[in-house]
């Protein structure tokens, strides 16, 4: 199994206590170094300036400002369409719920490319694998905005945008990882998991007022943020893939851990390390062994033996994320009445949910619940500590899920969508930013993994929503429909975080 340091036993590694087993290899150094909170360093800390946890803070936030804006295209692409999609049933002379498609293609390209890609950033780098991704993502977004295109070719240009940009997900997230000391981690995986929640919702604003010009202008203006973003990642985005384990052995004075065949004697000198590598790196990242191009499809199946990600991904994406889909796509269709520019301010309320929670309830109040948690534990944080916060959000979003669909049908003010709208983000926020944390802190060494597990899940469950939501409100209404989305929410959540964190840590070893 490929870690972001050298090649593992997926199966020995995770069974190895998680902070016992880093906490040693810091234990180790010559030159102990502790976090502002005077705990060890986590992970292995070198003094070598090419590793990206010694950067500067301007240099890491200029990295994640724009890993967050590719992980905030990954959705905004997806949703800026959604308020033209009466614009689209007349170019293609399609129903509603067939132009819902053009939600659910992309969804699939977005769950494809980490399978695919995965491996070839633990091998070639970051770096290159993003930017190659980007201009997929360009090429195809500029194929959308042809006019006289079939709608069969509109869904494969749509399924080509979410394949290239598909490694801002988790390729995304461990450059995230690359760049930050574990007592950091809560709160940047939060602005990084705020990017892709705004991106969803900006995207349906945004595309509201162009789609008072036509469905094309959306096309275009999604073509140059993906160009903008492609010169960011050129020009600013270095390579963080960093041969940790290596350098820490050589730091410490002891023969290097063996990297396959490959660098048993090779000098630290000669090994090119991050920012040292070609512009574009076609070469493998020396100084790591490096997995073969099919083993993410592998390490995809064998995460579903590890049942403390698998129990957690899968009951955050399909009691809590999933609705998020369904409001997304019945939005234009419950507020038919309304203008499009309108349309889309409707989603005002779920990005000033997105961006309170973040502030005042997300991965800073992760930490700090973290930190207080460890204080009353001996000093030992336990991955589980992470999921007390996914209790409220769950219950804040099954409130606006409810709220929500009685005021379509009972055509309450719309100030009142707004305020269900507003509960619903601030849940989904925080419940997204709990589970990133939390798969990550339960192995660490494998955040590529894990990662691409929740992608795929997540996106996938994205791919199917739009199939069957449009056909279960005309059956059942809004009403009935929300609030049976609200007790899954509640009653999913609830004990399966309960039970995590009462049988998680057993469930681990």
């Amino acid at each position: 199994m490929a870690s972001s340091d050298s090649e593992i036993n997926f199966s020995e590694k995770a069974a190895t206590p998680m902070d016992s087993s880093l906490e040693t290899e810091a234990g180790n150094l010559q030159s102990v170094r502790l976090d502002e909170f005077g705990k060890l360093l986590v992970p292995t800390p070198t003094s070598d300036p090419l590793d990206p946890l010694n950067w500067t803070n301007v240099q890491k936030y200029t990295i994640m400002s724009i890993v967050c804006f590719s992980y905030f295209m990954l959705t905004y692409f997806t949703t800026a369409p959604v308020p033209s999609f009466t614009l689209l049933q007349v170019q293609f002379d399609a129903t509603y719920s067939q132009v819902n498609w053009s939600f659910a293609i992309p969804c699939l390209g977005l769950a494809t490319a980490p399978l695919l890609l995965s491996a070839l950033a633990d091998i070639y780098g970051r770096r290159v694998v993003m930017i190659l991704g980007t201009t997929i993502a360009l090429i195809s977004t500029g194929c959308t905005s042809i006019h006289g295109i079939s709608f069969e070719g509109y869904l494969v240009a749509r399924f080509f945008q979410g394949f290239g940009i598909g490694p801002s997900a988790n390729v995304g997230l461990s450059i995230v990882n690359d760049i930050s000391w574990e007592h950091e981690r809560g709160f940047r995986v939060g602005l990084w998991a705020m990017s892709a929640n705004m991106g969803t919702l900006v995207g349906g604003l945004v595309g509201g007022f162009l789609a008072t010009v036509d469905q094309y202008w959306i096309a275009y203006h999604v073509t140059m943020l993906f160009a903008l973003l492609l010169v960011l990642e050129c020009i600013w985005l270095p390579e963080t893939l960093f041969p940790r384990t290596l350098v820490a052995s050589s730091e410490q004075r002891s023969s290097p851990m063996k990297e396959g065949d490959v660098l048993s004697h090779t000098s630290m000198d000669s090994v090119k390390k991050t920012k040292q590598l070609a512009w574009l790196n076609f070469k493998k990242v020396p100084g790591l062994t490096h997995p073969k191009p099919y083993v993410t499809a592998a390490q995809f199946c064998m995460v579903w033996s590890y049942p403390t990600i698998v129990i957690s991904t899968l009951a955050y994406v399909f009691f809590h994320y999933w609705w998020i889909c369904s409001l997304l796509t019945m939005e234009p269709a419950a507020y038919i009445d309304y203008k499009l520019q309108v349309q889309g301010l409707f989603f005002i309320g779920l990005i000033v949910g997105i961006v309170l929670a973040e502030i005042f309830c997300s991965g800073r109040l992760s930490d700090w619940v973290v930190r207080r948690l460890a204080s009353k534990n001996g000093g030992e944080r336990v991955p589980e500590m992470r999921l007390w916060l996914g209790y409220p959000a769950a219950v804040t979003s099954s409130i606006g899920l409810i709220v929500w669909g009685l005021s379509i049908d009972r055509e309450w003010h719309w100030i009142t969508g707004q305020i269900a709208f507003f509960l619903y983000a601030a849940g989904l926020q925080v419940g997204n930013t709990v589970l990133s944390t939390y798969i990550v802190d339960n192995y660490p060494e494998h955040t590529m993994e894990v990662i691409t597990f929740y992608t795929v899940i997540i996106n996938m469950s994205a791919f199917i929503n739009p199939w069957f939501i449009n056909d279960w409100v005309e059956a059942s209404g809004y009403t009935w429909t929300f609030s049976t989305q609200a007790i899954i929410c509640t009653f999913g959540i609830l004990p399966t975080y309960f039970l995590l964190q009462k049988y998680g840590p057993r469930l681990r070893r």
